[in-house]
């Protein structure tokens, strides 16, 4: 389990999008004239379920090492969950009057789909690599 490097990619996409929940991606003056105000994952209940739900899902698809079909489905799925919650920052931050700052851990988001590609890169590899073996049998 551990030695698979796609194991290390989906632990720190985890990692990452839990970050959110703590730290800021964005500051300004909020629609109840609040300034500085910062946006984090927890600002409301749909930010917080789906930015869980990536977590999650990351973490559920390192302990399905086994049945890789799945664990690159559930990859897959953190994907486009994470693409999801991108927008849902994106249509939170356009509730906010006048100039803002986006935060420096608002990469974040970033990291976290990056390593998520590349453990279905991973994953991938290794069933690839399976069909491969078993074909030359």
């Amino acid at each position: 389990m551990l030695q698979r490097i796609q194991t290390i990619w989906l632990f720190l996409a985890a990692m990452w999008i839990f970050l959110t929940l703590k730290f800021s991606t964005y500051s300004g003056t909020n629609k109840e004239m609040v300034s500085p105000y910062f946006l984090k994952g927890t600002e409301n209940i749909l930010l917080m379920f789906v930015t869980l739900a990536v977590g999650i899902l990351s973490l559920v698809a390192i302990f399905l090492y086994t049945h890789r079909k799945l664990q690159l489905r559930l990859a897959i799925g953190a994907i486009i969950v994470e693409l999801l919650l991108m927008f849902l920052y994106y249509r939170e931050v356009q509730t906010f009057i006048g100039k803002g700052a986006i935060s420096l851990t608002a990469a974040l988001h970033a990291l976290a789909l990056f390593f998520l590609v590349l453990a279905v890169r991973g994953v991938s590899a290794d069933e690839k690599l399976i069909k491969d073996s078993n074909r030359l049998r």
